[in-house]
């Protein structure tokens, strides 16, 4: 490592060298109070848990009984311990507000639901795309394999050809036996 290369490794880590490097924005505070920090990891995973509380039976067993249990209150009981008579506006007002609330944190739990399944098909993808050239490449190679015994001799080939020279080799020797038993007769 040279004397340069140690330099700018010194000034990248000192914290005070951020300021000054142009390459790299500066902080700027534009106001004296500041937004609470909210990590959305953790927001998301809340609204993942209570998008799928909402869609159980057990959901809508609790507010059937929530809203049976207000209704039978404010029916059957005494009119000066009712608290929201007839029309149930306060009701109306509470189930509003709930599906105000519930909407949002739906829709960014199918947001997250999304990203990830977006994240899935490009892997999906990205596999789909290995395993095909994988293919390509078995299917070049057992073409070449195809060429390759069209130019071996089989079993079936070695065993005609073999039979092929005995023959030959028989009838060689019976015409070598035929010119050396006449010369003997002789």
């Amino acid at each position: 490592m040279d004397k340069q290369d140690k330099k700018h490794e010194k000034r990248s880590s000192d914290p005070r060298s951020r300021a000054t490097r142009l390459d790299t924005p500066r902080e700027v505070r534009r106001s004296l109070v500041r937004r609470p920090a909210v990590r959305q990891d953790a927001f998301g995973i809340f609204a993942e848990q209570f998008a799928r509380f909402m869609g159980t039976a057990q959901f809508l067993i609790y507010m059937t009984l929530f809203v049976a249990i207000w209704l039978g209150w404010n029916v059957l009981a005494p009119a000066g311990l009712r608290w929201d008579d007839y029309p149930f506006i306060f009701l109306t007002l509470m189930l509003s507000l709930q599906a105000s609330y519930a909407a949002p944190l739906i829709l960014l739990a199918q947001n997250r639901q999304e990203v990830r399944d977006r994240v899935i098909n490009e892997q999906d993808r990205h596999a789909n795309v290995r395993a095909h050239a994988d293919m390509e490449f078995l299917a070049r190679e057992v073409a070449s394999l195809r060429m390759a015994l069209g130019e071996v001799a089989t079993r079936d080939f070695l065993r005609s050809e073999l039979r092929n020279l005995v023959e030959e080799l028989g009838e060689t020797e019976e015409a070598h036996a035929g010119e050396h038993s006449p010369q003997e007769s002789s």
